[in-house]
């Protein structure tokens, strides 16, 4: 039993920071690594694309269907080469200065859904608490 129906949408957004954590990890470890380009996991690209491909209703009134369509998949990601970065004579193009700061955003938005997650379950658990006692 889930706590709300917003609680898979943030652990799947916990499991994506998570693995974004150690692609960042991956670039950093490998800033002395020849050849080597910076990578990074992409879920954006996903829903830009269903963006583009869904076709826009319009409703005139509060009765009128919704176009809203749940066929992403949450799991599905993307590790892409990213482009236009300055690259070092042996082809590397990690900036450790870049990914440090990628790393940090990355961890503030990793704790803001553990925090969403807690505060969820402790508003779940308060209602079982309350629906004991009766």
């Amino acid at each position: 039993m889930k706590p709300s129906s917003i609680t898979q949408t943030l652990f799947n957004q916990l499991n994506f920071r998570g693995d974004r954590q150690k692609v960042i990890s991956s670039n950093i470890a490998n800033i002395n690594t020849p050849g080597y380009k910076t990578k990074d996991l992409v879920f954006e690209k996903q829903l830009e694309e269903a963006d583009k491909s869904r076709l826009k209703l319009y409703t005139t009134n509060e009765k009128h269907l919704s176009s809203f369509s749940n066929d992403l998949d949450p799991t599905k990601r993307d590790i892409i080469n990213v482009k236009g970065l300055e690259e070092q004579n042996d082809g590397n193009n990690v900036n450790l200065d870049a990914q440090m700061s990628e790393m940090a955003k990355n961890k503030v938005m990793f704790d803001a859904i553990q925090a969403s997650i807690r505060k969820d379950s402790s508003l779940f658990k308060s209602v079982i608490e309350a629906s004991s006692k009766n």
